[in-house]
This record gives C-alpha cells, structure tokens and sequence, in this order.
C-alpha cells in the first residue's frame, strides 16, 4: 500500500544523505519532498503540516546541527515523528476485569466489518480466550447468518439472534451478556449494523446497542482503500458513538495508504489491528514503529521473525541451513520451502519486510506473483522423489509429463529448474556461505 509513499521518502533521505551538513536550505528543501509524498499519498493535510513542523523544529535544533550525522539524525526524526502519526506505541485490546469483555464493532457496509469479527475472534482464541459471535444488525438478516458462518468455519461458537427477540432489543442484548456469562465466554463479539453512509438511523441503533451492552471497546472497521472517507466516517463514528480504537482493512491493496497515517491524529483513537488479506487469518497487530520503518524503507524484520515462530517448521527450518551449508539443498527442500512459506502469507508482503539497503536491496524491491508459488509447488509435486533428489535426470520427455502433470507449460518447468540451478550457483558463493555461518 505505502510504495508510492516509500519511494518518495527514500529519494528525500538519498538526499539528506548527500548534504555534508543540516541547513536551513536543504532542511527546507527535504520537507518540500516530504510533504508533496504525504500529500500525494492522501494524508490529511492538517497531519501534514503538523508533521512537517514538528520535524522542522526538531532537525534544526542545537543537537542536531552539532551532530557528527546530521542526515542521519534528521532520518532518526522522521521516523520517531512517523511512528508518532501512525500511534507511537503498541495499543492492547481493553479486557473487563469481570468477564465477559464486550468487542462492538462498528463501520459502513462494505468495510469488511463481519469478517473482520471472525478474524479478531480467531485472534483471541490465539491467546487463550474463548469468544462468542453474535450479529445484531435491525435491518440485514443476511448478516447474522454470514456471520455464523465464519464462526463455523473456524468451529467458534456463535450466538442466533431471531427477528423475535430483535423485536426487543433491550431484552434480547441483556439475554445475550447473560448467556455470554453463564457459559464463560470472554470476549463477546458483536458485529453491528452498517449503511454505505452514515445516518440518523443507523447511529440511534448503535448508542442503543452501546447503552446497553457497555462495551469495553467500541472498534471503528475502516476500509483503508477509502482513504481520506475512511477518516471522515471514523470521525463521525467517534463523535457520535465514543470509538476506543480502530482496526483498518484491506491494508495490504495498492491504495495510497492516506488513512493509515491520518485516521490516528484525526480520531485521537489508535488503530490496533490491521487486515492483511482476505482469509481469517490475514490480521496482524499493527506496530506504529515497525510500520513507519516499513513506509521509510528500512524493513519489519521484527514482524518477519514473528510470522517465521508462529508459522514455520523450526526443526525443518533448521535441516535447511544445515543443507545449504553443505551444498546439498535438492529440489525436494526447495519444494517444503514453498510450503512454509505459503504459510506465512503473500510473498510480496514477506519481501516488503525486508530492508531495501545493503545485500536485500534488489531483493527487497522484487514484484512476486503469488500464482506462480502455487505453479511451482504443482511442478514440483508431479515429480518423483528421484527427480527432485537428482534434476540432472530431468531430460525432455520427464519434463513433459511433469508439463502435463502440473497442467503448466514446459516452459514453465524449465523456467523453474533455471531458477533453482541459479539459487544452487549463488549458495556456492562465499558471501552466501560467510552469511550462514553468522547464523550458526
């Protein structure tokens, strides 16, 4: 989402860098290309001229001019000012010291409101609690049972609202905190009505739901590709409804990414989770500091090691270096490393945790089509065991049934041998070899 953005920001840090020395000239000069890359990327224009003052007093004070790095202080700002915008610290989920903990999330249709109930329920159950789905939505029937159904595809209980006891709201949402109690549920996730705008209507139902139920967090779903009406509806929410927090969907699209780094100083209120992709497991606690190192191109190895303990296999993990250090990495491997890291989610998310400097650089930056991971995996699998322990077997008429095999051209699978025979001539190589032996 942010590469637009990135791209500008590495071209004014490129350029801090040439400067022997911080001035009021080239100063000025860098928070021109700041702000034309905020703008651009549809931040709020306030956010912006706060920022941009902010940094200017910072970069020009005392400790920064008598610095022996002044580019490099002046970068460090940046970053610490941007982590600032985006929230500054991790914000946890508010708990009730007396069970169960009530999540009301709120949003327009169309923002991805109740799949973003299931992810957040799959999430806490992550971290040993156990939640209940309810929808509780006056106007879409449609709602409750897609809600239900998330919940019973990732076998969590859910709770069925009738237009009966809809009828009743006071009645049906006390029956509901009741049956949540008794049975030790904690959190109690409701999924709330949505319009494709907001209106009268929709915010009296919502202060009747919050009156009632007293949630302890009241979470605003933005759709981060509105931009700009992403902020604006969050406003509105809060100043009508009282938000504690936010989760921001669609995060990993190609949007210019102004909500992300507007809806903080605008709301007042921090965004907590992020949605990465469509799946149900695709939400990520969002970090305002690995997240302004992202936008400025310095990489999340923090995120990328996390994905790596939850999702991988440590002990295959560790057979693998073992065989890259000694030079007998098959295609066999090259297959289970696809595996894994399909597990981790996108490819091209992975690279963008990467730092763009030093030897990541030209990899960092590298556009991946996910589709082809898959064609690969296939054209490995319709290999036989001997084929991936020795490719050297691999002659025309092989690679054609393994063609047909996969459903995927020859060229595809000579493709992919190339591919795997360049990876075995750079492992040989001795700044590979001095890089694991630093991991042993």
């Amino acid at each position: 989402m942010f590469d637009q953005l990135s791209g500008r920001l590495e071209k004014m840090m490129k350029f801090l860098r040439g400067e022997g020395k911080v001035t009021e000239k080239n100063m000025g000069e860098a928070l021109k290309m700041i702000r034309l890359a905020f703008l651009e990327a549809d931040v709020n224009y306030k956010v912006v001229r706060d920022f941009e003052a902010r940094i200017r007093e910072k970069a020009l004070g005392e400790e920064v001019l008598s610095s022996l790095s002044p580019a490099q202080q002046v970068i460090k700002i940046v970053r610490e000012e941007l982590a600032a915008i985006l929230g500054g610290t991790d914000k946890p989920l508010i708990f009730a010291a007396a069970p169960p903990s009530i999540f009301m999330l709120v949003g327009l249709q169309g923002s991805g409101k109740t799949t973003t109930c299931g992810k957040l329920a799959r999430w806490v159950r992550g971290i040993g609690r156990n939640p209940l789905l309810v929808s509780f939505d006056l106007k879409r029937p449609a709602a409750q049972e897609q809600l239900m159904t998330i919940a019973k595809s990732l076998d969590l209980p859910s709770y069925e609202m009738t237009a009966a006891m809809m009828a009743v709201p006071e009645k049906a949402l006390k029956d509901l905190v009741l049956h949540a109690r008794n049975r030790a549920f904690d959190p109690l996730i409701v999924d709330t009505a949505g319009r494709l705008h907001v209106d009268d209507e929709l915010m009296d139902e919502l202060k009747l739901v919050r009156d009632i139920l007293d949630p302890v967090e009241v979470i605003y779903v933005g759709d981060a590709m509105t931009g700009q009406d992403a902020v604006q509806s969050a406003k509105a929410f809060n100043d009508r409804i009282g938000v504690t927090s936010v989760i921001l969907t669609k995060l990993d699209g190609d949007a210019r990414g102004g909500a992300a780094l507007s809806i903080v100083s605008v709301t007042g209120k921090p965004v907590k989770f992020a949605g990465v992709g469509e799946k149900l497991d695709k939400l990520e606690v969002f970090h305002p500091d690995r997240m302004a190192s992202r936008i400025l191109g310095m990489g999340d190895i923090l995120s990328l090691i996390e994905k790596a303990e939850e999702k991988a296999d440590l002990e295959e993990a560790e057979e693998t270096a073992r065989k890259l250090r000694r030079e007998e990495f098959t295609l066999e491997d090259f297959r289970k490393q696809l595996v894994q890291m399909k597990k981790m989610g996108s490819v091209s998310n992975i690279l963008g945790m990467l730092p763009k400097a030093g030897m990541l650089k030209g990899l960092s930056k590298v556009q991946v089509d996910d589709r082809k991971v898959l064609h690969f995996e296939a054209i490995l699998s319709s290999m036989t065991p001997a084929e991936r322990e020795n490719p050297k077997i691999l002659n025309g008429s092989r690679r054609l049934r393994i063609a047909k095999g996969s459903g995927r051209p020859v060229h595809e699978v000579n493709q992919l041998l190339k591919q795997y025979a360049e990876m075995r001539k750079m492992m040989r190589g001795s700044k590979f070899r001095d890089m694991l032996s630093r991991m042993r």
